[in-house]
């Protein structure tokens, strides 16, 4: 089984729908994927999770899904985002001064993909 996680950094919504899509795709073929949500993209996300925007459903269905490991703590505290970022149902994780490490993924066999 393929294993891949995806560390969606870029803060535009159309890389981080991308990232969605993805991981959406691969989890529908079966594969073990995961969602971490770093850097910029930490901005994205109340974005698209917010009442009204076109893709609140994608980002739905990725989160019901469990597709999300979470959101980077260190990050979201950075940009006075903890709270937005909460709010939409994600946890915020980073063992690795407060951002998720992604050599730890690698020692459980994912792939890493930075979006």
């Amino acid at each position: 089984m393929h294993k891949v996680v995806l560390y969606a950094v870029q803060g535009e919504v159309p890389c981080f729908v991308h990232v969605l899509l993805n991981a959406l795709d691969m989890h529908a073929r079966g594969w073990d994927v995961r969602v971490v949500v770093e850097g910029q993209a930490i901005k994205v996300v109340p974005v698209v999770a917010g009442t009204g925007h076109t893709m609140r459903p994608l980002f739905e269905k990725a989160r019901d899904a469990g597709l999300f490991a979470g959101a980077c703590k260190a990050c979201a505290a950075t940009q006075r985002m903890t709270e937005e970022v909460q709010d939409t149902g994600l946890e915020l994780i980073g063992d690795m001064g407060g951002h998720p490490a992604m050599a730890d993924w690698i020692a459980q066999g994912y792939t890493v993909i930075t979006m």
